[in-house]
């Protein structure tokens, strides 16, 4: 029986949602097909815990654990983390040195991926549409009047590399924009502003299944709050509706465009990308690599509209991983 390291938590503010995350794929992991451990990853840890909590120590030097007396490798791991280092190409890395299969994209895909600036630059020439935008490092001279000229009011300020809303505001005076800022940078030390798109959100789960790059059904993302922010996403405060309200000729065409940018990037395993809908069109604001696993998540609700159950959807990426 194969052994299922599936690794949660993180080092980022998403490690809650990650270790909810992670809980569901171990709990819905077929036991008779593999044996699931849950793995703990964080900075000053790396620990499995077992049924009754009990922590015991990874080995970094080969990912395996010691448990009285027996030493365990793992044959694949599942990777559950939100934000570094799971979805930002170090652990993808780390085991690719170690020959671990794991279940999400590989490490140079993850790296372009979590950096916002970089995958959008990269998908542009391809004709993909994104929002105007204006990038800063910590430490640049910050021309109010010079990016608000390029960008306009409203706009959204966002850490170039962080997940679940964290240190994203919108913007609607120049009175709150430094304040943006520098929430910003107390998640990343780059940062991105964006235009202010005003149509529909939708979400676009895009999977390898089967051997078959596949575009689940979409969701519409309607929020309470002023946008799809951490309350909206894991308070809800806003509705997720599956399949989204669009036409078919909307839906065909966010299909094409989001199955492209998975191809076009050489993406495997799990991704879920952001678009708004403007005058027809479908701009791109992100994607994520390592998306929420929860049974709320978006991701989940998506499969189960397509017929796939949450079992069905982690063997198979599991079984992707151990071929690959």
């Amino acid at each position: 029986m194969k052994k299922v390291a599936i690794i949660m938590g993180g080092y980022s503010s998403e490690y809650k949602i990650s270790l909810t995350s992670g809980n569901v794929v171990f709990n819905n992991i077929d036991s008779s097909k593999f044996t699931a451990y849950r793995i703990h990853i964080f900075k000053e840890k790396w620990v499995y815990v077992d049924q009754n909590d009990a922590e015991f120590p990874i080995d970094k030097n080969d990912f395996s654990v010691t448990v009285d007396g027996t030493k365990i490798n793992f044959d694949v791991v599942f990777n559950a983390i939100h934000g570094t280092p799971g979805e930002d190409g170090l652990m993808q890395a780390y085991l690719e040195l170690l020959n671990i299969p794991q279940t999400s994209c590989d490490y140079y895909q993850s790296a372009l991926t979590f950096n916002k600036r970089d995958m959008l630059s990269v998908l542009k020439p391809y004709g993909i549409k994104t929002a105007t935008s204006f990038y800063l490092n910590l430490g640049d001279k910050i021309n109010v009047e010079a990016i608000l000229e390029k960008v306009g009011l409203p706009c959204f300020v966002k850490p170039n590399k962080s997940g679940s809303s964290f240190g994203i505001s919108k913007v609607k005076t120049t009175e709150e924009f430094l304040p943006a800022i520098e929430s910003a940078y107390k998640e990343d030390d780059e940062i991105i502003i964006e235009s202010f798109l005003d149509g529909i959100e939708v979400s676009v789960g895009v999977i390898n299944y089967k051997g078959k790059v596949t575009v689940l059904p979409i969701t519409e993302i309607v929020s309470e709050n002023d946008f799809f922010d951490y309350e909206a996403k894991y308070l809800g405060k806003s509705q997720e509706i599956t399949p989204a309200r669009i036409s078919e000729e909307m839906k065909e065409k966010i299909e094409i465009v989001a199955k492209r940018a998975y191809e076009i990037l050489k993406m495997k395993g799990f991704s879920r990308s952001e678009f708004i809908i403007v005058d027809n069109e479908p701009f791109m604001l992100e994607m994520n690599t390592v998306p929420g696993l929860t049974d709320g998540s978006i991701l989940p609700q998506q499969a189960q509209e397509a017929g796939i159950s949450l079992p069905e959807l982690f063997e198979n990426a599991i079984e992707l991983a151990l071929q690959n």
